[in-house]
């Protein structure tokens, strides 16, 4: 039953992975979902400001979630909420891709970003190879992992600043989650210098 009450975000798309549990998702635009396990969100913040809140839909069950925030690379973004759920299968010894550019697969990012996701067993490996100007983050959601030659457990992560080939295998199982963004690009925006217009919180006097 935890709750992280509404709160504001402008220009930023606030990314969500829904690991265990039972995650229920309000805002300021009148949007509310209920996501199990595996599924994908994305709330897009506009210049105005907008507010979202999180919350465990189970009074008596854990809930474990990833949540990331990409910056935009368009201006003058809508406020909206996309989400898919998707399977243990979707996901098996291959990489899914949850979030992308528009056009890709996925739900639509506003930059030109992915996020995947794989759940990685003896029987499988992986790849995934960060072009010139990328970089990202590699997370280990559980289990454990050999990263060209590196060996990583459950809460482990790497951070990749510039163009590499990873490979990737277990002897036993692993859950992981791969983040491929571009590391220069023009920000927009209050991270461009623009005035911030927050939405007051419910309560605030105006």
């Amino acid at each position: 039953g935890a709750e992280c009450p509404l709160h504001p975000h402008e220009d930023i798309e606030s990314n969500t992975y829904v690991v265990t549990g039972h995650f229920l998702h309000a805002d300021s635009l009148g949007n509310n979902g209920r996501l199990e396990g595996g599924a994908a969100q994305i709330m897009t913040f506009s210049h105005d400001g907008d507010l979202h809140s999180e919350k465990n839909g189970s009074p008596d069950e854990p809930m474990r979630f990833i949540q990331f925030w990409i910056l935009p690379s368009t201006r003058g973004l809508p406020a909206g909420v996309q989400q898919r759920g998707y399977t243990l299968e979707d996901r098996t010894d291959r990489w899914l891709q949850i979030m992308g550019p528009a056009g890709e697969d996925g739900l639509d990012l506003a930059q030109d970003a992915r996020a995947l996701v794989s759940h990685l067993t003896d029987a499988g490996r992986l790849e995934h190879t960060f072009g010139p100007g990328r970089g990202g983050y590699l997370y280990v959601i559980d289990g454990r992992v050999g990263i060209n030659g590196d060996r990583m457990r459950t809460g482990d992560a790497a951070k990749v600043t510039g163009e590499a080939r990873l490979e990737l295998s277990t002897d036993l199982a692993a859950e992981l989650i791969l983040i491929d963004v571009p590391l220069q690009f023009e920000p927009v925006g209050v991270w461009a210098g623009e005035p911030s217009r927050p939405k007051l919180l419910a309560g605030d006097a105006p």
